[in-house]
């Protein structure tokens, strides 16, 4: 048992630290675009049209960064438990739970 301890303590500070490294480069990706977009609708002085498609570009790369994001975190972490074999006992309990087909 303290073998397991030993090896998963640096997997999951690892973890820890990527989760938290990845996120803050999302929040600062975000940050700087939405600065960005401010400071050129600023300097646009009015024109209505290109406003829009200036807050409509920085509102698309901001929400596909974060879905990105997200969406390889959510992935990353389905397959490191199916890998730590978390997968295995819910299946088992998933099919053994079923009834059985007729």
């Amino acid at each position: 048992m303290g073998r397991d301890v030993g090896r998963a303590g640096p997997d999951t500070q690892l973890e820890k630290d990527r989760a938290r490294y990845g996120l803050l480069a999302v929040v600062v990706s975000n940050l700087a675009i939405a600065a960005i977009a401010i400071v050129g609708v600023w300097r646009l002085d009015g024109d209505k049209a290109v406003i829009v498609g200036v807050l409509t570009a920085a509102f698309t790369a901001v929400s596909s960064m974060t879905t990105a994001y997200l969406g390889i975190k959510a992935i990353s972490n389905t397959a490191r438990s199916i890998a730590l074999g978390d997968g295995t006992a819910r299946r088992q309990s998933d099919t053994t739970s079923a009834p059985p087909a007729s």
